[in-house]
């Protein structure tokens, strides 16, 4: 079965994930935005030998450390979908204007769409395409194990910015309203920032986007 973990990273508290196969111990990191060397101790602690990087999508405190991990451990990078590249091209300007230490940018191994799967050890996650925080955002979805990381687009009570560059609320709503709550209510969410939560919740009773909304 899958197996998580989620390590704060950065100023701003992004969740970075450590998801693994138990069968395995081969894992992923998710969304290493800084503070590599928590990251690397706390793969190191759970046993987890990291195989690859994931990335939702191109902002600097979800994918700042990339570049550099990814040369450090040696593992290619996957995702976010390609309409983020200038985010990630941009990366050294998102450092100075974030107050970050100098950050590369990157170009992924593999860029992610709608559709494609990703796998971690013996476990295979879905990839869904969910834009509106940005143009290339990704989601990764564990049919089994009734769970999503789900980057910016969706939190515990609240919705992902749109006021970025190529940000677009009403694409965000129908990313949420008609990709992600039709997975199920059952479903367990990793946000970017703060406590997960589940689908259902979230319908019940999210202010932006439940069934009340």
């Amino acid at each position: 079965m899958i197996q998580l973990r989620i390590v704060p990273v950065t100023p701003f508290e992004q969740n970075c994930s450590i998801v693994w196969c138990d069968r395995t111990m081969k894992g992923a990191v998710v969304d290493p935005g800084g503070d590599l060397e928590r990251i690397r101790a706390a793969a190191d602690k759970l046993g987890v030998t990291i195989e690859k990087l994931l990335i939702t999508h191109g902002h600097i405190d979800h994918a700042g450390g990339t570049a550099k991990l990814a040369r450090e451990l040696g593992v290619p990078v996957e995702g976010p979908q390609e309409e983020d590249r200038f985010w990630i091209a941009g990366m050294p300007q998102q450092s100075k204007m974030f107050g970050f230490p100098d950050v590369e940018s990157f170009e992924p191994d593999r860029w992610l769409h709608e559709g494609d799967t990703v796998t971690v050890g013996e476990e295979t996650l879905r990839v869904i395409h969910t834009p509106g925080h940005t143009p290339g955002h990704v989601v990764f979805f564990h049919a089994d194990a009734r769970l999503a990381i789900v980057g910016d687009v969706l939190f515990a009570g609240s919705i992902g910015r749109t006021d970025f560059p190529k940000g677009d609320h009403a694409t965000l709503i129908h990313s949420i309203r008609d990709k992600l709550f039709p997975l199920g209510d059952d479903v367990t969410f990793v946000p970017g920032h703060g406590p997960t939560s589940t689908f259902g919740d979230e319908r019940r009773s999210n202010p932006y986007v439940g069934d009340h909304a």
